[in-house]
């Protein structure tokens, strides 16, 4: 359970973090070395099991328990027409899950990973952060609990997702504060606004960012002010993850703005997180490469819901299937000795 209940307690959690097992990440590359294969020629597949197995403490690394949590919040900024879909949306489609009638539902079976959603106080949305905090330090405070709480030490990884509609603003919002720029900057059109929304967007980006000037100086207070519920639920996730040494995979802009917080408060806080991929949403690209992940796949996803995390699981299987799976050079009966010269000399 937490043991935070300001600020000021957050931020001391966030600063005490784990580094994980080097011993394991070593004996994963000692074991890749003897592998029937040339040395590296898996690319980044090796380093992604050297790195599961470094934040799991245990060589080789396992994905027998993978949980998909996805946490779903409603915002009050949608009052100023930033989203091309009505706030009812995001308890619609909470239901759809629920049903198993979401994208998500399909990928979380095909991955062989358990869904979790969150649901957090809907039917009361966060205040429009362009005429006040969105959120106070204890409702901040009671929804990073919320995500804390929600990740249990037996998982051996976490996809990290959400539902809100209006959060790409907040997400936006928070980048802008966090790394510089505005609304021309790191706003996108999120669930598909025209042209007048998107400059809306911009604009409403811009009037929090004054608003909240005297909260900049402060990760946590930037993610109070402008995000959402399911944003600071997933700020708690992600570092209750890393107290409890499980690796976590985060979604798309939503998510990865959401999880940028703890990075600005301690430079490695997300070294035991890697991008599942990189979305079409505007920002996120340049979000991660002011964080310092690169993401796995690119494939022009745009849902949230932690789709793109989930297609990203699948990589890890099959890079941890290489890893156990594959003979080494004694078992296979193969050299493992490069020839003494691999260019044939002419005759003569």
């Amino acid at each position: 359970m937490t043991n935070f209940t300001s600020f000021s307690s957050l931020r001391a959690a966030c600063l005490d973090l784990p580094s994980g097992r080097p011993a394991a990440s070593a004996a994963v590359a000692q074991r890749e070395a003897i592998l029937t294969k040339p040395p590296k020629s898996l690319g980044r597949l090796e380093d992604l099991v050297a790195w599961l197995a470094h934040w799991q403490g245990h060589a080789p690394p396992r994905l027998d328990r993978v949980e998909i949590q996805i946490f779903a919040g409603n915002h009050g900024v949608t009052k100023q027409g930033v989203s091309a879909y009505p706030a009812e949306v995001t308890a619609q489609m909470v239901a759809n899950f629920a049903a198993g009638g979401a994208a998500i539902n399909q990928l979380a079976r095909a991955a062989g990973a358990r869904l979790r959603v969150i649901p957090l106080s809907l039917d009361e949305p966060t205040a429009d952060f362009t005429q006040a905090a969105a959120m106070s330090e204890n409702e901040f405070i009671a929804a990073v609990k919320s995500g804390h709480d929600a990740v249990s030490s037996d998982c051996d990884l976490v996809c990290l997702g959400e539902m809100g509609i209006g959060n790409t603003t907040a997400a936006a919002a928070i980048a802008a504060a966090l790394f510089g720029g505005g609304g021309d900057r790191w706003a996108g059109r999120g669930t598909g606004v025209d042209e007048v929304g998107l400059s809306r967007k911009r604009a409403v980006i811009d009037r929090a960012l004054t608003r909240h000037g005297d909260a900049l100086h402060d990760p946590l207070a930037v993610a109070a002010a402008l995000g959402g519920r399911e944003l600071a639920a997933i700020l708690g996730a992600t570092l209750a993850a890393r107290q409890k040494n499980i690796p976590v995979l985060l979604d798309g802009f939503v998510c990865t703005a959401a999880a940028a917080p703890l990075m600005k408060l301690r430079a490695d806080a997300l070294a035991h997180a890697q991008a599942g991929h990189v979305s079409a949403e505007a920002g996120h690209r340049m979000l991660l490469d002011e964080i310092g992940l690169k993401p796995l796949v690119d494939l022009g996803m745009r849902l949230g819901e932690a789709s793109g995390a989930v297609v990203a699981l699948q990589i890890l299987r099959s890079a941890v299937a290489c890893h156990t799976g594959m003979a080494t050079f004694a078992e296979a009966g193969v050299s493992d000795k490069p020839a003494d010269d691999a260019e044939p000399k002419a005759a003569g």
